[in-house]
């Protein structure tokens, strides 16, 4: 390890050393300035947070900085050195490491394996295991990131692989981590734990660049804050002093307040699952035993870390998946067979849980992903053939009225920003009033004006008589817009709760499979 136990700030008194530089940095897509003459300094031992709405720049600024993109303007230097364009080996070979939001991690192999590969020359006669097992021990014990080296990756929980990641980096030296939404995927005490870790980071003298939409996390961590907005660096401060309302507006340029709940009387059922059970991909069993009712005008809440079976409950519901027990009974019709067509013609509105391969299709026009789960309608179709003039007039009122940036109707879905592809799909799912709403992850990876854009949507269909199950791993959101919530941990659903009930913490020990509804309900009480 390269890095010094160094504090950031000597005894002499003298300012940190700035690390990263950047200066004039500019990138264009065509007409679009991603980045407009940015300048940024990252300073030794610290964290700073990167904050802009979806489509300011942040993804695009990274990957110009880790050399997967070419800036075509301006330049950026790595403890006092230039750091040449569109190379991310040199990247690594700089300092500079990146940990994805996405883990980059093969799960068939071992730790040490993940950890090692690509370190080594192709032409080595062997693989010196124990120097690299002391340096992941000394890393692990350096940093509070203790990992068992031989373990299956595909074993280890969420939090675990997020620590795999990190020593990936670590391993290859690195004295600058940019970590994109780190948390996105942990309960609450992994996230504490993760800030622990970078806490012990900065004080050997890394420096952190923190890319997260969760606003009291970047104030609970970060020394300063940078915020993008239109492709522009409009603010640099300390974050000493500054609250949440305050960042959320520098991020959307006005004042952002998000949706209030107010309790109404719940209707009819118009979900019910029956002692259901379900295997996933691989023949693992995946779903046990699930009792699950939701209400019309009730908003149920499904907390859980990702890979505890969220994803085979939606495809159950989506009619993707078959059950191999129990019944499953949606809008007071019993459902014995798969069939997502026939789902939306029930009035199922679907918001899919990843909005790139499952929710659009980049390559098709705006006004073809609006009418694709109803393009066979008579207001589209008629006689087998496709009528474009009202599909394009239904797609161009639907952009207007959920706000959708984008040049028309005609563009391709891949040029909007992730922001307005969610709300496109909100719109389409909600355009035609279903019954029934599956919101899985419905605002995952959006900015806060985003976010409270969708909530504010979606407490608008509870209020008028839809029934929406709410699948996220947000937990303010959970806690924001739910009724009732429940926990799934390992394919075991808990029994929902009235919102009332349940905090964060006690949620966050559920999500990590720590005793049932009542005893995680005492213990966030207590805390």
């Amino acid at each position: 390890m390269t890095t010094s136990a160094e504090p950031a700030v000597v005894a002499t008194g003298r300012a940190p050393e700035i690390v990263l530089r950047l200066s004039g940095v500019t990138k264009r897509f065509g007409a679009l300035t991603a980045n407009d003459a940015i300048d940024l300094d990252l300073r030794r031992g610290e964290i700073l947070a990167l904050l802009g709405e979806n489509g300011a720049g942040k993804t695009t600024l990274m990957s110009i900085l880790f050399g997967h993109y070419v800036a075509d303007a301006g330049d950026i230097e790595v403890f006092g050195r230039p750091l040449p364009g569109g190379s991310p080996r040199a990247a690594i070979a700089a300092g500079l490491g990146m940990v994805h939001q996405h883990f980059t991690l093969a799960e068939n192999l071992s730790v040490i394996d993940n950890v090692t590969i690509g370190t080594e020359p192709l032409w080595a006669l062997r693989r010196d295991r124990a120097k690299a097992r002391r340096r992941l021990a000394e890393l692990g014990s350096r940093f509070g990131l203790t990992v068992d080296p031989d373990a299956r990756v595909g074993a280890l929980s969420v939090g675990e692989r997020q620590k795999v990641e990190i020593l990936k980096a670590l391993y290859r030296d690195a004295r600058i981590l940019i970590l994109d939404e780190p948390t996105a995927v942990l309960t609450p005490q992994e996230s504490e734990r993760l800030f622990v870790t970078l806490r012990a980071m900065v004080a050997c003298g890394l420096s952190i660049i923190f890319i997260s939409h969760k606003l009291p996390e970047v104030m609970a961590v970060s020394d300063r804050v940078a915020v993008l907005r239109a492709g522009r660096l409009i603010e640099q401060r300390d974050a000493a002093g500054l609250d949440r309302a305050m960042l959320a507006e520098l991020m959307v340029g006005r004042k952002v307040t998000g949706p209030m709940r107010t309790p109404v009387a719940a209707g009819a059922p118009a979900l019910i699952l029956d002692r259901v059970s379900a295997t996933g991909p691989g023949g693992k069993p995946r779903l046990h035993d699930v009792q699950l009712s939701v209400n019309a005008r009730e908003i149920v809440g499904i907390a859980g870390v990702s890979g505890n079976g969220q994803s085979l409950l939606a495809d159950l519901i989506a009619g993707m998946a078959r059950p191999e027990a129990g019944r499953i009974t949606i809008l007071g019709q019993p459902i014995t067979r798969p069939d997502p067509a026939r789902m939306v013609r029930m009035g199922v509105g679907r918001i899919p849980e990843d909005r790139h391969s499952e929710g659009l299709i980049g390559d098709m026009t705006v006004w073809e992903n609006v009418i694709a789960e109803r393009r066979n309608r008579p207001d589209f179709s008629r006689a087998g053939f496709l009528r474009r003039g009202p599909a394009r007039a239904h797609a161009a009122d639907l952009v207007r009225a959920y706000e959708v940036r984008c040049p028309s109707v005609d563009a391709t879905v891949r040029q909007l920003s992730g922001g307005n592809m969610q709300k496109l799909i909100l719109g389409r799912a909600l355009a035609l009033h279903p019954g029934l709403i599956l919101a899985n992850q419905p605002t995952r990876g959006l900015d806060i004006g985003a976010v409270a854009y969708v909530h504010e949507r979606l407490l608008e269909a509870r209020d008028g008589g839809a029934a929406i199950l709410l699948i996220s791993e947000d937990l303010d959101e959970i806690l924001a817009l739910s009724d009732r919530v429940a926990v799934i941990h390992d394919g075991h659903l808990t029994t929902p709760a009235r919102r009332e009930a349940v905090t964060i913490a006690g949620l966050g020990l559920l999500m990590a499979g720590a005793g049932d509804t009542a005893s995680a309900t005492e213990a966030a009480h207590a805390t």
